[in-house]
């Protein structure tokens, strides 16, 4: 069985704004019910601006001081936790406290070096999931994330 599920907000269309259009990225915010405040505009810019990636709060807080966007570490985990609940963002947990938010909310499944620290995407074109058990009765499979952890050989 190949389970794709299309994302729960209009991602495509998010994706593709133009990020130097504030007034749209203020409306995309207001249509996942979140105020656009100074700060959201400014993270939602650096996390849309570059197509999709995968970025852990540390380094969005990084790359927020590096903008010039005076945010505490704080702020950056509220915002990335919010957007994830608006179904604007994607949170992949590698470990208990190791976290990555993907731009990219469609259902697709990750490699994960452990040694470079760096996550990324696996096409699903070919990929199979076989077996799945039933879901308890009243439930329905949302969705089902799969990481493949790498190493370099030898190792």
């Amino acid at each position: 069985m190949i389970l794709h599920k299309p994302p729960l907000k209009d991602y495509t269309e998010f994706k593709m704004l133009k990020m130097n259009a504030p007034g749209m990225i203020a409306e995309k915010l207001r249509a996942a019910g979140l105020r656009p405040t100074r700060q959201r505009l400014a993270l939602a810019k650096i996390l849309f601006g570059n197509g999709d990636r995968h970025v852990s709060a540390e380094d969005l807080h990084r790359e927020a001081c590096a903008a010039k966007v005076l945010v505490s570490v704080a702020t950056v985990y509220n915002t990335l936790n919010q957007f994830t609940a608006a179904g604007l963002l994607r949170e992949v947990a590698i470990e208990g406290d190791r976290s990555f938010f993907d731009t990219n909310t469609s259902n697709h499944f990750h490699f994960y070096h452990e040694k470079e620290g760096r996550l990324f995407d696996i096409g699903t074109d070919n990929l199979e999931i076989k077996g799945l058990p039933t879901a308890p009765e009243g439930t329905e499979i949302d969705r089902i994330d799969v990481i493949v952890r790498l190493k370099k050989r030898g190792n």
